[in-house]
């Protein structure tokens, strides 16, 4: 078939590219889906069998199944429990968060390969990892052991410290920061907390709020923001 060019278009037609088509594609965030999917029963109980950290308010009893670890026996070292809560820029707390920690035992070691150190003792009663979901005020909590401290680069020695990952909705990658306690051996010579400015320090420090009561807020966005580490 013949066009005639007066019936011709020579103006660009729009792709499936072009906003006047179908406007801007709607955005995603990420989750929420961490309350049930990922925390499990104790997995924010390193001491002991309680069922900390997992939400079993939001399923139905009959699938809150999963067994609770079984640990071997106690634990060496004081027994503390950490808690905060997780917050936006706005103050407004995220429901639907989830943190992991990692760290050394009592006396200073991991357990990991990556750490061999035979002149330091491991602890088979101690695991050092736990993960929690946050609570609908936001908040985590755990039961776990002041960590020892381990030692840092070059000859130096690191205050003691928990790992902190943090997952939540709108985050493509985890947040990584540690918590110190106030007061603790090391925090003025520690040479991962020295690398942070001086006037944020205090966003990575836990304060001590009862006997064996531990607490920082995590922020994740504003003028009082938690210190994070680009890893």
């Amino acid at each position: 078939m013949t066009i005639d060019p007066a019936d011709r278009r020579p103006e660009a037609r729009p792709d499936n590219q072009d906003p006047a088509l179908f406007g801007q594609t709607p955005s995603q965030t990420v989750g929420p889906f961490f309350h049930y999917g990922l925390p499990w029963k104790g997995g924010a109980d390193l001491v002991g069998r309680s069922d900390m950290g997992a939400r079993p308010e939001l399923m139905p009893e009959a699938h809150y199944v999963l067994n609770l670890s079984s640990p071997s026996g106690t634990p060496d070292g004081e027994v503390i429990e950490l808690t905060g809560r997780v917050l936006d820029g706005q103050g407004t707390a995220v429901p639907d968060a989830m943190i992991e920690i990692w760290q050394a035992n009592a006396a200073g070691r991991y357990r990991s390969m990556d750490d061999a150190r035979d002149d330091v003792p491991l602890d088979p009663h101690f695991v050092g990892f736990g993960r929690a979901a946050t609570d609908e005020d936001g908040r985590y909590r755990f039961r776990t052991i002041m960590p020892g401290r381990v030692p840092g680069p070059g000859n130096s020695l690191q205050a003691p410290h928990l790992a902190v990952s943090i997952f939540a909705r709108g985050l493509l990658k985890r947040l990584a920061t540690r918590i110190y306690f106030d007061g603790a051996e090391g925090n003025d010579t520690d040479p991962i907390l020295a690398c942070v400015p001086a006037d944020r320090r205090a966003t990575l420090i836990a304060r001590r709020d009862a006997a064996g009561v531990w607490s920082l807020d995590i922020v994740l966005q504003g003028a009082h923001e938690t210190a994070m580490f680009d890893l």
